[in-house]
């Protein structure tokens, strides 16, 4: 057990099978620091999250404790109620007010973080999830994985690209042109704070309202189009009439105050929470354009598709990478290799643990997984006409070493 901001963390030393069921074949989903999947509490039979992590720095954000253990394993409430744009999507009188009392779960949510000084720094709707599939049911928020303290120095570009501060994208540019050497690195490095997070709270209640994000592009690519950084850049963007006009204009200065291109002038949290639209005691029962925007998939299809490529590129950071020549690594299983003797550098070697000796079974054995795809008709390997193999597998042979030229040499060799 360890004491971590007032807060008591529990280090079970125990296998975590003594007392929960695990359905490793069902993933709910992935955060960035690893799987989630299904697990049954034996002694309540209450389903369960389970998320499997990789004992490092990065999921240390997730769990403050200091085992000294390949993984860890978190059990959480399992969220059944699924992301909030799905949410809204199968809600056909998905109302303003709705939306409101939605936005003051989220904005608690946030303001517990930041009473911490903590920078979730990746809020967007897929982190937002229901409890159950209630009427009533609360929103959550989840997946801190990038999650961290603020002490000034956050500088790390890691985003989601439509749900992006200025301040990161300008602390990605930054970055980009430091690491390829186009500006010297400054000694002072450019920082943002936890007030990024207000800003991705602010493009979600636009969504939520209207069913598209107010910064996006028309031009799908692999890293956020010129266009769309411009319009996060210099806070450009707008109320379409066709969807807004029934909106209140309490709504749209909410919008207004958390899209403030200077972080300064940016509402803080406790600002949101105190804001009349979050408060108002009127019914604010028109039905939104966001339900119908979102169930059209024709309409988000370009966006959802763009989003998902950024994502892909984006949130992986970089890896200075650098390897070692062999004969000076010292790593325990090239020690045994050499210890054991070279093997000829012309085919695949495997231990066969039958016979203890190394043997080239690897093709063969990739040789008979594929003449049961190609031959299923034949059943078993032993029931094949031997010529129909063989020019079967000569076909296939000659096909991979087209795509691998390299091969060919190797295989000159062996025959």
């Amino acid at each position: 057990m360890s004491e971590d901001n007032g807060v008591d963390k529990f280090i079970k030393e125990t296998s975590i099978l003594d007392e929960y069921s695990i359905n490793w074949t069902q993933k709910l989903g992935a955060g960035i620091s690893g799987p989630v999947r299904v697990c049954v509490k034996k002694a309540s039979q209450e389903r369960l999250a389970l998320k499997i992590l990789i004992d490092r720095p990065k999921a240390r954000n997730e769990v403050r404790g200091n085992a000294v253990i390949a993984r860890l394993l978190i059990v959480m409430e399992m969220m059944e109620g699924g992301e909030l744009f799905h949410r809204i999507s199968q809600h056909r009188h998905f109302t303003e007010k709705m939306a409101s009392q939605v936005t003051k779960q989220i904005s608690q949510a946030l303001e517990h973080c930041h009473c911490l000084n903590l920078a979730h720094r990746d809020l967007k709707p897929e982190n937002l999830l229901f409890k159950d599939n209630s009427l009533d049911a609360p929103v959550k928020l989840c997946d801190f994985g990038f999650a961290k303290i603020d002490q000034g120095d956050l500088m790390t570009p890691q985003f989601t690209p439509y749900y992006v501060a200025p301040q990161v994208l300008e602390a990605q540019r930054r970055h980009q042109k430091e690491k390829s050497g186009i500006i010297p690195t400054s000694p002072t490095p450019y920082t943002y704070n936890k007030s990024c997070d207000l800003w991705s709270l602010g493009v979600i209640i636009y969504v939520m309202l209207c069913g598209y994000p107010p910064f996006y592009s028309k031009h799908h690519s692999r890293t956020i189009p010129k266009d769309m950084r411009k319009k996060i850049m210099t806070g450009s963007f707008d109320f379409p009439e066709d969807e807004w006009s029934q909106i209140s204009e309490m709504a749209k200065d909410v919008v207004r105050k958390l899209l403030k291109v200077k972080p300064e002038e940016r509402l803080t949290i406790e600002g949101v929470l105190a804001h009349p639209w979050l408060n108002c005691t009127e019914a604010l029962d028109n039905v939104l354009p966001s339900a119908q925007m979102m169930m059209d998939k024709a309409v988000v299809a370009g966006f959802q598709q763009a989003h998902a490529e950024q994502l892909a590129n984006m949130r992986i950071q970089d890896l200075n990478i650098s390897l070692k020549p062999l004969n000076s690594v010292n790593n325990p299983i090239l020690r045994k290799r050499k210890l054991l003797g070279s093997k000829p550098n012309d085919s695949f070697f495997i231990h066969d643990p039958e016979t203890g000796e190394d043997s080239n079974i690897a093709l063969e054995k990739l040789r008979d997984v594929i003449a049961q795809c190609i031959l299923p008709q034949a059943g078993l390997l032993t029931q094949t006409p031997l010529t129909e193999f063989q020019n079967c597998w000569c076909d296939f042979r000659q096909n991979i070493l087209g795509i691998f030229p390299c091969l060919q040499e190797r295989t000159r060799t062996r025959s």
